[in-house]
């Protein structure tokens, strides 16, 4: 394949440049993309890939638990490649047209388990080490801090940046450019599925549906004005370009927060705290930094959607 072929292939993946990241841009992306190329020609489905993905997270979260630097450097490699891997099985599902249901749940699924195994390493390295400025261990103080940094935080802050994106997609491209789904409508899907003979169907929806409920419950001033959007312009193409581009030029300076709260900046913060021996300091970002740049994009985003609502809704009516 020529390299002109692979670029457009490449530019093909990318959503917007709005929403793409630029470490995914220039490294991620072109790097799965060619193992997307590869197995195709070896005939590996995503669902392996994505299997493999897993893999390779939990074995870098074992490495992480040493302490001594070739073993967080092995680590650090197991979980790019993990990344990779990621990248990898989504392209390669598009490129084949092997999309399933139950590769969505497991591509959902891997980045969880790699975290799970990481958080788990964490606490189990720092239990003895006392912690900082006090005679006493982390412990059970270890493991609070990790369940909280990973349950209340790392989870809520990944699906609302993700919701953010797909969002502004919405606004950017319509919906044949975003992944916008509502609770509704997959509460009606959940419903109406054979009682025996969709297993998996039944356990993705289930799951799916209440993911997309706990990201509408925290943005109520959103749901008002989309739900405003969708009854004025039921073809999302018929929305007027200045409704767009207002919401655009709000919601655009949200973009790099949103991706800051993915993959890459985790990563690299995890990397260093390993690196020089005080591993704690990744759940205390994420409890703090991460925290505090979710709260602001969830108030900045809030203030965007009433302030539209009002321009293009309640002062017309």
């Amino acid at each position: 394949m020529d390299i002109k072929t692979f670029k457009q292939m490449l530019r093909a993946s990318f959503k917007s440049d709005d929403t793409e990241e630029t470490i995914d841009v220039y490294f991620t992306r072109p790097i799965g993309l060619a193992f997307a190329l590869l197995c195709r020609k070896l005939k590996v489905t995503p669902n392996m890939v994505t299997y493999l993905s897993m893999v390779l997270g939990i074995a870098s979260g074992v490495m992480f638990y040493y302490t001594d630097l070739t073993h967080n450097i092995i680590g650090i490699l197991l979980l790019m490649m993990a990344n990779f891997c990621d990248s990898t099985d989504g392209q390669l599902a598009r490129m084949t047209g092997q999309k399933t249901l139950i590769g969505r749940m497991l591509d959902g699924f891997s980045g969880d388990v790699w975290f799970v195994a990481i958080y788990f390493a964490i606490v189990f390295r720092i239990w003895n080490d006392p912690i900082p400025f006090t005679d006493v261990n982390w412990e059970w103080w270890g493991l609070l801090m990790c369940a909280v940094a990973g349950i209340i935080c790392h989870s809520k802050q990944c699906s609302l940046s993700d919701y953010y994106r797909q969002i502004h997609l919405y606004f950017l491209l319509g919906k044949e450019g975003s992944e916008l789904d509502d609770s509704v409508t997959q509460k009606a899907i959940y419903d109406n599925l054979p009682e025996k003979g969709a297993f998996w169907d039944h356990k993705f929806y289930f799951n799916y549906y209440h993911y997309c409920r706990s990201q509408e419950s925290r943005t109520p001033n959103f749901q008002r004005f989309y739900k405003a959007v969708k009854e004025k312009y039921p073809n999302a193409a018929d929305m007027p370009q200045q409704l767009r581009d207002d919401f655009r030029k709000g919601s655009l300076p949200l973009m790099k927060f949103t991706n800051l709260q993915t993959f890459n900046f985790r990563a690299i913060t995890l990397y260093i705290s390993c690196l020089i021996g005080m591993p704690y300091i990744y759940p205390i970002v994420e409890i703090t930094v991460m925290s505090g740049m979710y709260h602001y994009m969830h108030i900045v985003h809030e203030r965007l959607s009433q302030r539209l609502y009002i321009k293009y809704f309640e002062s017309a009516a």
